[in-house]
């Protein structure tokens, strides 16, 4: 059952270390990794110890802990586990995974004496693990659309009111700039409840110039910087992750904005592993990431033959997905990520058959991106999509291929 309880009560039993850690707190459904990463990159070339707990992990389950960029060493994740599990077990707390995962961050981030830590929402908000913490220095809101909704709700406003749960009083409250007008409208109803003038970045000061595969060069509020995260979408996360540092620290330096975004590089967010063949690797699987991709495949890729390998999970709206990226593509390589909730490769294939007129099955992951970068010219480009469980699963093969 959803709820805080668990959490609240292994807090405890541990000394409640999230009391002693500055938070900013970050919920959405697209754009909180980079978001997350963005602010924590940052607050770190401003001098600061920053913790930064995110998930999923696309390699390493390290990568979800980390402190200045460093991921939790295997010694102090085996102590911090240890430490939980004897909590745990000394009082009877069942907790489930993520909230056993967020008590080890907290305790990690407290013995390590973090000055900040950036803090990803795992789902929702209202009864996400994360959200023991006390009242935030920041709460930040990322773009909000339809996901999740067996959990969070049917509609976008059922949804927004979730990730509203992280809002308390006393907060700063920074919401994405582009958020969908039912979002927009939940989040000012509650800011407004808890007498909270949140912060909107101001597009009009906003100057976008030169994007291209290696990222954007950018100026927002007289900073320029090179987001090397690619996407008009990440534009927006970066200028709402500059709003999120400053609405605590006004003062911090233009310098470390804009170097700490120049830093910020995400595995399987629109990653470039190679540019002859151009090969990108994507792990976003819900409309509006696939609405992210189709926009680079128009701006970016221009006329490229593209073949798009492609795993995705059965419990994802897989063919909103397809029906967005697919008439985009010359190619597809159909696929199954060898994880359970995988589509079955035949029904991807069928289903991918709608939008493309080329389309192979290749079941294994592995053997399906190694044909289609034997297959690849220097003029055409493989996009490698659909889950982050897949993206996990081939980053190494992509990256080691060349």
């Amino acid at each position: 059952m959803p709820g805080l309880e668990r959490i609240s009560a292994l807090c405890e039993k541990l000394g409640n270390p999230q009391n002693n850690l500055k938070i900013i707190h970050v919920a959405g459904t697209n754009g909180k990794g980079s978001t997350c990463t963005i602010c924590a990159n940052i607050l770190r070339e401003a001098g600061y110890k920053v913790g930064l707990y995110t998930s999923p992990y696309v390699v390493d389950f390290r990568e979800r802990i980390q402190i200045n960029g460093e991921m939790i060493p295997e010694i102090d994740l085996a102590q911090c586990v240890t430490e939980v599990k004897s909590a745990a077990d000394e009082s009877g707390i069942e907790s489930t995974e993520f909230e056993f995962i967020t008590a080890v961050a907290f305790l990690y981030f407290s013995k390590s004496g973090c000055d900040y830590v950036v803090l990803e929402v795992g789902l929702g908000g209202r009864f996400d693990a994360t959200n023991v913490i006390p009242a935030p220095q920041a709460c930040v809101l990322c773009s909000i659309s339809l996901d999740h909704t067996s959990v969070l709700g049917d509609t976008v406003e059922k949804i927004a009111f979730e990730k509203c749960g992280i809002i308390k009083s006393g907060s700063r409250v920074i919401v994405y700039p582009k958020q969908k007008s039912e979002a927009l409208k939940v989040i000012t109803d509650t800011c407004r409840d808890y007498s909270i003038l949140p912060v909107i970045p101001d597009l009009s000061l906003l100057t976008v110039g030169e994007t291209g595969i290696y990222g954007t060069k950018a100026e927002y509020k007289g900073i320029s910087f090179t987001l090397p995260l690619a996407g008009e979408h990440m534009i927006y996360n970066a200028i709402t992750a500059i709003e999120s540092v400053k609405s605590i620290i006004p003062d911090i330096p233009d310098e470390a904005v804009s170097s700490g975004i120049s830093k910020s590089s995400i595995p399987a967010r629109l990653e470039l592993i190679s540019d002859n063949p151009l090969v990108i690797l994507d792990g976003g699987h819900n409309e509006d990431c696939a609405t992210a991709l189709r926009r680079y495949i128009k701006s970016i890729l221009g006329d490229k033959k593209i073949t798009a390998v492609i795993s995705i999970m059965a419990d994802k709206d897989y063919r909103k997905y397809l029906e967005t990226v697919l008439p985009c593509v010359k190619r597809v390589v159909a696929c199954r990520a060898d994880v359970p909730r995988a589509l079955d490769v035949s029904d991807l294939a069928r289903e991918a058959e709608k939008y493309c007129d080329d389309v192979i099955t290749v079941p294994d992951a592995v053997s399906a991106v190694r044909y289609a970068l034997d297959n690849a010219e220097s003029s055409d480009a493989v996009i490698v999509c659909g889950s982050f469980y897949f993206a996990g699963e081939v980053r190494d093969t992509l990256i080691n291929y060349y």
